[in-house]
């Protein structure tokens, strides 16, 4: 069963490789070893001609599903980016390769993406090619709010998203349902929760020749997606297509709806500076490849943590917040949005390797 953890439980039946994260106590929230063991064994698969195809789920306290994952261990990731401890380099190097391989992997990718599906969870998630939620998903990159962007190809996935969206998304964090994903490209299917546990059984049991026949299996299986609220496409397009973040947030506090004065009160919450990265990030990564997103977020996330010219990491200071002493007041530098030096942005994105030796450099495509 597990290489190197209990947190990640894996078998193989028939022609399918099948993984449940069980970490529920941390909403199957992704440690080193996990990804490590992860990589390990899609690796394996992806080479092994009788595995045909792969199917994820998570697990919660009461068993099989209902939590997908909630993202990378930001206490691990607080604790060792105070200590220097070497493991938070080696975590997001390979992390993001271990998207990249999902995304690049060749055969049916199955993610049951029940429950919570945030950061890290939509990293091992959004390369599947049969990504299928519920009436209990909650899906978001919640990262501006930490004082970090959204990483693990957040750029590439969110940029892809129809019209503004991708931005709305990736600056306020916001969390979204099945009907929301589907219709913003995050998501291709809808299930019932209740009817989940008999589309794995019948991956379990089932006897698939090839690799169209388990997706034929999951298609058959697969239900009208419900019928979307009062959705704020318009608003969305309308303000998070100008040009800067001072832009943006003017003209939502401008505006008389809502929509936008919730918005924006979200957005002030948020770390100035790192609004501003991520609306470059989402603009940038629109043209590039997801190996050159990835690159380009592994750079980020090494400023984030340690190159940052005074010392002060956001990323650090809004996982205390919120996580560590949970007083949930950041000390944001700047505080306003106002006060953002744009130089400091542009360092953001200034790669500390060179290109022959990124740790990322043998990513293709």
């Amino acid at each position: 069963m597990s290489i190197y953890t209990e947190d990640v439980q894996s078998e193989v039946h028939g022609r399918i490789g099948f993984i449940t994260l069980n970490r529920p106590k941390a909403l199957n929230a992704l440690s080193l070893a996990m990804v490590r063991e992860l990589m390990d064994l899609l690796l394996r698969w992806q080479k092994d001609e009788n595995i045909v195809a792969v199917a994820i789920r998570g697990s919660n306290k009461d068993g099989a599903f209902g939590a997908f994952c909630a993202g990378g261990d930001i206490r691990f990731l607080h604790a060792a980016g105070m200590a220097g401890n070497p493991e938070l380099e080696d975590f997001f190097t390979e992390e993001y390769a271990l998207n990249h391989l999902i995304h690049h992997f060749g055969k049916p990718y199955i993610a049951f993406m029940d429950g919570i599906v945030m950061g890290g969870g939509m990293g091992i998630s959004q390369g599947g090619t049969m990504r299928i939620v519920t009436e209990r998903t909650k899906m978001a990159m919640p990262e501006t709010a930490i004082g970090l962007f959204p990483d693990v190809g957040g750029g590439y996935f969110l940029s892809r998203c129809p019209g503004h969206v991708g931005e709305y998304l990736a600056l306020t964090g916001q969390m979204i349902g099945a009907a929301d994903a589907i219709a913003y490209k995050l998501a291709d299917g809808y299930l019932p929760s209740s009817e989940q546990a008999a589309v794995w059984d019948g991956l379990v049991t089932g006897s698939f020749a090839n690799a169209k026949a388990v997706e034929d299996f999951i298609a058959s299986k697969l239900i009208a997606t419900p019928a979307r609220q009062a959705a704020a496409d318009a608003e969305i397009d309308q303000y998070f297509s100008k040009g800067d973040v001072p832009s943006i947030i003017h003209a939502l506090e401008a505006a008389g709806s809502d929509f936008a004065k919730a918005t924006a009160e979200t957005l002030r919450k948020r770390s100035p500076l790192m609004l501003y990265v991520v609306l470059e990030q989402i603009r940038r990564a629109r043209q590039q490849t997801l190996a050159d997103d990835l690159r380009m977020e592994r750079d980020m996330v090494r400023h984030c943590f340690y190159l940052r010219a005074d010392r002060k990491s956001e990323t650090l200071e809004g996982i205390r917040a919120l996580a560590v002493d949970k007083d949930h007041t950041p000390r944001w530098s700047p505080a306003q949005i106002e006060e953002v030096d744009l130089g400091e942005v542009a360092q953001m994105f200034a790669s500390p390797w060179p290109a022959h030796a990124h740790p990322l450099a043998h990513l293709k495509g």
